[in-house]
């Protein structure tokens, strides 16, 4: 039987997940989608992701490939996956994509969001997907702050642990704080992230929120990096990846 190579778009809730990626011992999202795969064509199948989710880290945007017999379609392949998948896991839509298609390498750029809910109490339905802060935050000094984010630089500050000879130089393109009545969205997007750079830089900027470092520090560890100096880390509960862009969208159906 014959392959083709499909592209899926595929959306988790990262609570009950040690991760993205395939690891002994542990439930992952890879996991569970490569036993859906099986399960519905009978081949073992190495799935490939943009982005590596950490363990607790939700996703509406993470975008994965695999091979799979090319007599199941797109539209085939969304509704059984579907149907194997548990409830926490979700596929959006495929397509087919060419076989030298590298979700990972071809991807220009990834958005992450992290969520602060600001209550007065805790948040049941909320505090699943997002930080509950109760204490007033300054987000005019967290907005000062995350300007310093955008452009090259090296996040050595921000990150946590390195594969070995990876660099810590990473191109930011956009660093944003929105808030509404009673929430606080911290978008970033960039070519790719360190591990825990995004949680170690909203645990920064929710210091300087807080009052407790000024702008000005927060733009020393980005001008003079010092390895894993900033955070402590947000927790990975309000984190999630929303988006992957390619240099042409990719035709998701559902």
């Amino acid at each position: 039987m014959e392959l083709h190579k499909l592209a899926a778009l595929v959306e988790y809730d990262g609570t009950g997940f040690a991760g993205y990626q395939r690891q002994p011992g542990g439930r992952t999202v890879q996991g569970e989608i490569e036993t859906a795969i099986v399960k519905l064509s009978g081949a073992e199948t190495r799935v490939h992701a943009a982005s590596r989710t950490d363990t607790g880290v939700h996703a509406c945007g993470q975008v994965i490939s695999f091979w799979i017999r090319n007599d199941l379609s797109p539209d085939v392949v969304v509704r059984a996956l579907n149907h194997y998948l548990p409830e926490d896991i979700a596929i959006r839509g495929a397509c087919v994509i060419d076989g030298d298609f590298d979700v990972r390498r071809r991807a220009l750029s990834r958005r992450y969001v992290y969520r602060i809910a600001h209550q007065p109490t805790r948040a049941p339905l909320v505090d699943r997907y997002c930080l509950v802060v109760k204490d007033s935050l300054n987000v005019g000094l967290m907005r000062q702050a995350a300007r310093e984010l955008t452009g090259v630089h090296d996040f050595a500050s921000f990150a946590t642990s390195l594969e070995d000879g990876e660099t810590t130089v990473r191109v930011v393109h956009e660093a944003r704080i929105v808030e509404t009545e009673d929430m606080i969205e911290c978008s970033i997007v960039a070519n790719a992230f360190l591990r825990h750079q995004v949680r170690n830089t909203v645990g920064q900027l929710l210091r300087v929120g807080l009052e407790k470092c000024s702008p000005d520090e927060f733009a020393d560890l980005v001008d003079r990096p010092r390895r894993a100096s900033a955070g402590p880390a947000a927790p990975s509960r309000g984190l999630c990846l929303s988006g992957v862009r390619y240099e042409e969208p990719l035709p998701f159906a559902a």
